[in-house]
């Protein structure tokens, strides 16, 4: 067998190393004279793959291998393999696999899960169905890779067709082909196949299954459901608990229960982990509770976590959102590490709490380049709110124009409705039209919405029947916002059989006004675990 090695064969004419086996974890091992069996080099290949991490350099032992001229084993090619992937070179590992005269499972395996870590999910995919292709009976952990990968790649079908393979190659069944199968059916959002899959496992359910539909009827908003699911486990742990303050956490109406599952949580001593302070934290900005989150905030302190860059982000973003910008700006300037989420939220909040000035500033500061990180779609969109709140035309323009020029990022449609927005309030409305008019893409509902928000604040009655419009036909079941925007805008114009059609198309479609509410806080909020 040949192995082939690209650019890596002249390492190979480097000088040798020292005759130790300690040298396998220097940065370019040679291949021992004495070293001439492939149980012997096998080890030498471990010894460097166990190397945390493996330096890309230590790939030269390939290289030199190839100059020894012992024929490799099959379990010497896996390894060779694995110390590739495990130095992030795929195209190196893919060739050690092409190779290889019968790929064994477990060098399917590797390169699979290699593959999936390094997001070629495409690749990894192609080489299960290679396998599934020329074996009848496929391993647990392939059929389980293959799933995850269906699932990240929202093929439908593809999940549809693991399992009838799971059906036809597993003979007693496997707590974690089944938790995985879950998974898969809640992430491709079939929740009704997930709940089939649980219904027909074994009474004894793992705690994982439980996790993954508990995570599918959270998104459902099925919360009854998920909550029925909870109290039948008997086990519980922390990911569990987490599934559940998660879930909750994602809307008002919900996210007091996730206060409440967080202090049972502690009760039934478990330890917050970084995503449960995440979920918390998102709860108390819904919330706008700083009171609570302040007590959320002592509790990360006392943990190993409050130097962890998710959670600083979190209690950043918490502390904005709720009003308290300089207790956010504070912890943004104390943090070790920030990423572009850090950076985004203390730029979004400072632009919610009308700091448009100190947004673009801090935008500038990472737009430079100055930080390892790079701005993203939110990071811009961020930025254009600011501008948009702050009534800086030129400057959002600017930013928008930056976008795709100076960073390669193609405008999205949230950021194209924010342009209309700006346009119309600030500019004009037959600007904020032609600018719609220009797009690359068709606009979507949310950009004629934003455009018929300019005309009903301009009184302009022709652009908000234009907008209205395409917004209705774009949006036939949608909320009443539209709606009501186009029958106020008609209305102070004095057209009143208009906004007699309007009201009575909404009744034709089923579109119900908004009921009023207000929203009364209390300075007495309940103390957290």
């Amino acid at each position: 067998m040949v192995w082939a090695i690209g650019p890596m064969r002249k390492a190979a004419e480097r000088p040798k190393m020292g005759n130790s086996v300690d040298g396998a974890r220097s940065l370019a091992p040679r291949v021992h004279r004495y070293l001439r069996s492939a149980s012997a080099l096998a080890a030498v290949v471990q010894g460097v793959i166990n190397a945390s991490p493996p330096r890309p350099e230590s790939q030269t032992l390939h290289a030199q291998l190839l100059t020894s001229g012992l024929r490799p084993t099959a379990d010497l090619s896996v390894k060779i393999l694995i110390l590739h992937l495990r130095c992030g070179s795929h195209h190196d590992a893919r060739a050690v696999f092409d190779a290889m005269p019968a790929p064994s499972h477990a060098a399917h395996g590797y390169l699979v899960a290699g593959y999936f870590r390094l997001g070629m999910h495409q690749e990894a995919l192609g080489i299960v169905r290679r396998l599934a292709s020329s074996a009848g009976r496929l391993n647990v952990f392939v059929l389980s890779m293959a799933l995850k990968l269906s699932a990240a790649l929202a093929l439908p079908g593809a999940v549809r067709e693991v399992h009838a393979r799971v059906v036809r190659s597993v003979v007693e069944p496997d707590d974690v082909l089944f938790a995985v199968l879950v998974d898969a059916y809640v992430k491709i959002a079939s929740l009704r196949y997930a709940r089939r899959v649980f219904d027909v496992m074994p009474a004894a359910r793992s705690v994982v299954s439980s996790t993954a539909l508990i995570v599918g009827c959270m998104n459902e908003g099925l919360y009854e459901d998920a909550e029925a699911i909870f109290d039948r486990v008997d086990d519980k742990d922390v990911v569990l608990y987490n599934a559940m303050v998660e879930g909750y956490s994602k809307t008002e109406e919900t996210a007091e229960s996730s206060m409440e599952v967080f202090k049972a949580m502690q009760r039934a001593r478990f330890r917050p982990t970084e995503s449960t302070f995440v979920s918390v934290l998102g709860a108390c900005s819904l919330l706008t509770s700083p009171e609570l989150g302040e007590q959320v905030h002592c509790q990360v302190i006392k943990t190993s976590l409050f130097s962890d860059v998710k959670t600083g982000s979190a209690l950043l973003d918490m502390y904005a959102k709720c009003g308290r910008v300089d207790d956010g700006r504070r912890i943004f300037d104390r943090m070790a590490e920030r990423n572009v989420i850090t950076w985004t939220s203390m730029i979004d909040g400072y632009g919610k709490n009308g700091l448009s000035d100190e947004a673009l500033a801090l935008f500038e500061e990472v737009r430079r380049q100055r930080h390892d990180v790079r701005p993203n779609h939110a990071t811009f969109l961020s930025a254009l709110s600011a501008c948009a709140r702050g009534g800086l035309l030129s400057r959002g323009q600017e930013v928008f124009g930056s976008m795709e020029r100076e960073h390669a990022l193609k405008p999205r449609m949230e950021h194209y409705a924010c342009m209309v927005d700006l346009l119309g309030r600030f500019g004009s409305v037959r600007r904020a039209h032609d600018f719609v008019r220009g797009m690359p893409v068709r606009p979507n509902s949310d950009v004629w919405a934003a455009l018929l928000g300019a005309a009903t604040l301009h009184g302009d009655v022709e652009m908000a029947n234009v907008a209205s419009r395409e917004v209705f036909e774009l949006n036939f079941d949608g909320k009443s916002g539209a709606y009501m925007a186009f029958s106020n805008t008609l209305a102070a114009a004095g057209k009143w059989d208009g906004v007699h059609q309007v009201r009575e198309m909404m009744k034709r479609r089923g579109v119900l006004k908004d009921a009023a509410c207000s929203w009364v806080g209390s300075h007495n909020s309940p103390p957290v675990g």
